[in-house]
């Protein structure tokens, strides 16, 4: 890594389980010089830190595992080629350590080998190899080493591992378990339950005591706390209580022991992680989903006309890709030659296939139906928009909501709390508890300790985004972040802008009239509406097509109003009435007549004129979408109040609002105007959501509470916009509204779970019923309990996907 060179790095976590979690590796990061800026994203299981130090990333890993998480990363030594003296492998050293990702790197000469570590999400071993190729060196990497060791074949390796212990902890724990209900009378009872019972406590429950030693050296304690308290707790007291059976007997008491608890504890614990696991696997299968559709491979054709089979990441921009039917368009592109149709529906959401043709775009990740084309890659990597779609997911599903500010509080102070109620119940049951109160105090003390659960709080929130996010990911709506999901819901005021989001967006000339029929100043106009960027001009210049191109001075682009130009000393204007009247230019009765007339007609009128009269009126019309008019009456029947604001005429936007059933619009609005309208709202405490497609709309989509983006509109409003609907179909805004409400409801349902079952499960563990009706929770069955509380409020963010 460059070192002076601010980059973001994402650091692969293990282990973070729950938001409680995420805060203490967040803190420990805090203390880490220099990063620069530091976010623990649990749902990605990664931390986000931007360093402008190359030594700052072996310390944020260092400082991670300290605490007792885990920070993923490969390790391997490879042979480096052509090195021919000891400064060769000085250079070779440094460039590997300039790769990102890279977290430490050293060649040794006398051996020619490289020992490198990695993070497996950010390089690989093909990536280090081409960086050492580029300064004349070379790496040796077996076939399988190209195959990038991926997070998610690390993952599965360790969900593995995990079931491995889960089943072994069941199958020791079950003779403890019916021993220690049934046969505590058989001879060495005691021994044979010790026998069992130690490799599930001190082998496989080994972590969970490594980790809160880790935990206690930094005064912090989490999960791991609890479980090792408890477990050791049972466990060290009922060895003591073989072994010293006469100390109780003397004190009148009997010696039990309790390796059944601390045994079957931890395989309920285990069982409830992989249940867990398994779940949250379920939650991110958008992104599984979506990283699926880019292929490994394509065919590029040479400039010799030779087809070559490539890897996807060999392919360049402007290289020439050939499609056969059913296969998956793996670059973003434009099409050259041949035609097909394509089900961009994995982009879009939108089931009908979209024909291609010369000059249209293909997106990576979509499939080709029936014909064959060949198209010239455009973006490639992580430009593609399945690339952008693919990373605009994951920060969307790291993000946190507003409400998990609230629970991260509550967690921060959950572990300590919960440490203080298990030894206030100890000295209470000592107190007042008669002759069995020290045990019985051990007991609920241990209880306590185990049933408390800080993972569903932590759980209830992330999980319900991430499935939200994903489940929007799928119909073609892109959240940006959480803030935006959560506060959808709350969406009062839709402002809608007319072209490309109301209408197609596609304007052709309707219709042209020249005044007296003298149209020789077509060159003008033309040369004139090629320089401007506006979409209307794109429609005059397809209308004009064939004129010559004359050289024009000073042009100048007037926002809101059109473009001004010179040509031989005399000035031209193109655009709407009002820079007409700005410059005292006179309109002859015939051309207003024509103008009135397509007004009327909902088309949008476009004038030409030199410095002193009008020459030209042009009717330019958009279709209104099909969908348009029923996604209006549905967002009105929400009880959402609609705005249509656009810079056309009056007459165009009358006639648009009248067609569509919008109630509410604005006409000559200028983009400022629009930013100012939502501004006005937002003071009458209203919750505002702008959509819009053009750049002339981003002050206001970065105004409004809720900005929602048309994914076929400009760069600049998909990256300022919260909110983006690829297909740009208005319908979908009503989706993401529900999506928003379904969502939220999901998170306090989990919310309200997670903390009745702790206000309930704790006060129960402690023997608040013990003098009522003698009942003492079994620490087995708290056990059981705090197992089930994660994977409920996974399981419940998880019917998130299957609601309609």
């Amino acid at each position: 890594m460059a070192a002076n060179n601010k980059q973001t790095i994402f650091l692969p976590l293990e282990d973070v389980d729950s938001e409680h979690c995420a805060l203490i590796v967040d803190k420990g990061l805090s203390q880490v010089g220099g990063i620069e800026t530091h976010q623990v994203e649990l749902n990605n299981r990664r931390a986000a830190i931007t360093v402008s130090d190359a030594n700052a990333v072996p310390q944020a890993i260092k400082a991670i595992k300290d605490l007792g998480y885990g920070v993923t990363t490969v390790k391997h030594s490879f042979p480096v080629l052509n090195m021919t003296c000891a400064s060769c492998a000085v250079s070779a050293e440094s460039t590997i350590n300039s790769v990102e990702g890279v977290v430490s790197a050293s060649v040794n000469y006398a051996n020619a080998t490289l020992t490198v570590e990695y993070l497996p999400n950010m390089t690989n071993a093909a990536a280090l190899q081409k960086a050492l190729q580029s300064i004349g060196y070379d790496l040796l990497i077996e076939e399988e080493s190209v195959q990038q060791e991926t997070l998610e074949a690390i993952h599965e390796k360790k969900f593995r591992a995990l079931k491995q212990k889960t089943i072994w902890s069941i199958i020791l724990s079950l003779p403890v378990v019916v021993i220690g209900m049934f046969f505590m009378d058989i001879p060495y009872a005691n021994e044979i339950m010790w026998l069992f019972s130690t490799p599930v406590v001190l082998w496989l429950g080994r972590d969970f005591f490594v980790n809160a030693w880790k935990q206690a050296k930094h005064r912090s304690a989490n999960m791991d706390t609890l479980v090792a308290l408890s477990t050791g707790i049972a466990y060290v007291f009922s060895v003591f209580n073989m072994l010293f059976a006469d100390f109780w007997h003397q004190h009148g008491l009997h010696a039990h022991v309790y390796f059944e608890a601390a045994a079957v504890i931890i395989a309920f614990i285990l069982l409830g992680k992989l249940l867990e696991e398994r779940a949250k696997g379920n939650t991110s299968s958008a992104i599984k989903k979506l990283m699926g559709l880019q292929p490994k491979t394509v065919i590029v054709i040479g400039a010799d006309g030779i087809e070559q089979q490539t890897a996807i990441e060999d392919v360049k921009k402007g290289d020439v890709i050939l499609v056969k039917p059913g296969e998956k368009i793996a670059v973003d592109g434009m099409v050259i030659s041949g035609d097909s149709y394509v089900d961009e529906s994995m982009l879009s959401g939108e089931p009908l296939p979209v024909q291609k043709t010369e000059n249209e775009k293909v997106f990576a990740g979509t499939i080709n139906q029936k014909g064959s084309f060949r198209f010239k890659a455009v973006k490639v990597g992580k430009e593609t928009m399945l690339a952008q779609i693919i990373k605009m997911v994951q920060d969307a599903q790291g993000s946190k909501a507003p409400v998990q500010k609230l629970v991260d509080k509550i967690a921060g102070i959950f572990v300590p709390v919960v440490i203080g109620i298990a030894v206030l119940t100890l000295i209470l049951w000592i107190i007042l508890g008669g002759d069995n109160g020290t045990v019985h105090g051990l007991l609920a003390a241990v209880t306590v300790l185990v049933i408390a659960c800080p993972c569903a709080l932590g759980l209830a929130t992330p999980t319900a985004i991430m499935v939200g996010v994903g489940k929007g990911a799928e119909k073609g709506i892109l959240i940006k972040d959480a803030e935006s999901l959560e506060l959808a819901k709350k969406i009062d005021v839709i402002i809608l802008d007319k072209t490309g989001t109301i209408t197609e967006g596609r304007p052709e000339v309707a219709g042209s009239k020249w005044l007296g029929g003298d149209d020789t100043a077509k060159p003008v106009l033309l040369s004139l509406e090629k320089r401007s960027e506006h979409p209307l001009a794109d429609a005059i210049v397809n209308n004009l097509d064939g004129a010559e191109i004359v050289s024009l001075s000073s042009f100048d682009s007037i926002t809101g109003k059109g473009a001004k130009a010179t040509y031989q000393d005399e000035s031209y204007f193109a655009g709407n009435k009002a820079l007409l009247a700005e410059n005292n230019i006179t309109v002859s009765a015939e051309l207003q007549q024509q103008a009135d007339e397509w007004g009327k007609e909902s088309k949008t009128v476009i004038w030409f004129a030199n410095s002193k009269e009008a020459l030209a009126v042009f009717a330019i019309s958009d279709k209104i979408k099909e969908t348009s008019v029923a996604a209006i009456r549905q967002m009105h029947e929400m009880g959402i109040e609609l705005y249509m604001l656009t810079g056309d005429n009056e007459a165009t936007a009358k006639a648009i609002a009248s067609q569509t059933g919008l109630k509410h619009y604005k006409a000559e609005v200028l983009p400022q105007q629009k930013a100012d309208f939502v501004k006005e709202l937002q003071r009458q405490g209203k919750t505002v959501a702008m959509v819009g497609d053009g750049i002339n709309d981003s002050t206001a989509l970065a105004t409004a509470d809720v900005s929602i983006a048309m994914g076929k509109g400009s760069d600049i409003a998909m990256d300022v916009a919260k909110m983006t609907i690829i297909s740009s179909d208005l319908s979908r805004i009503p989706e993401a509204i529900k999506l928003s409400k379904q969502t939220v409801a999901t998170i306090k349902q989990n919310l309200f779970w997670a903390f009745i079952y702790n206000l309930i499960g704790i006060p129960l563990a402690a023997g608040i019923l013990y003098p009522v009706n003698g009942f003492l929770l079994n620490p087995m069955i708290a056990g059981a309990a705090m197992a089930l509380s994660s994977v409920s409020v996974v399981t419940n963010s998880l019917r998130l996907k299957w609601k309609k």
